[in-house]
């Protein structure tokens, strides 16, 4: 009888650790994720640095999606919804890092271009000095 009682409580500690064990992991499961001041920072001046290459204006489509993304993340900081605010300003980041990189490559494009019409009237005018 006293072993049968001892397994029993035995049995109880054990049932009441697993609980414990449980609780636990879903406790740290359900625990809210810190705000994410560093990414919205980081993303904020990935937008500033679209705007000062030119995005809004060579890439328009993808800096106002920048754009949208982090006033989208602002509100979603303000609502205390930390998931959604990271993960929208995660993707202003990338969206405006595009925007600004595309800016760079048009303004590069159209460099290259006034170059090769400078050429292009320095050989003409090369061929009529030449004759």
């Amino acid at each position: 009888m006293m072993k049968d009682t001892y397994l029993l409580k035995s049995k109880q500690v054990m049932q009441m650790a697993g609980v414990a064990v449980v609780a636990g992991v879903l406790m740290a499961g359900c625990a809210s994720t810190s705000a994410p001041t560093e990414q919205m920072a980081v993303s904020r001046a990935a937008v500033s640095n679209a705007m000062s290459a030119g995005g809004n204006q060579y890439a328009p489509v993808q800096f106002r999606s920048a754009s949208e993304k982090l006033e989208a993340a602002e509100r979603a900081m303000a609502a205390k919804d930390y998931e959604l605010a990271l993960r929208l300003a995660e993707q202003a980041e990338v969206d405006a890092k595009l925007s600004a990189e595309m800016a760079r490559s048009a303004k590069a494009q159209k460099a290259a271009d006034a170059l090769q019409e400078d050429i292009r009237v320095l050989r003409q005018e090369i061929e009529r000095l030449s004759k």
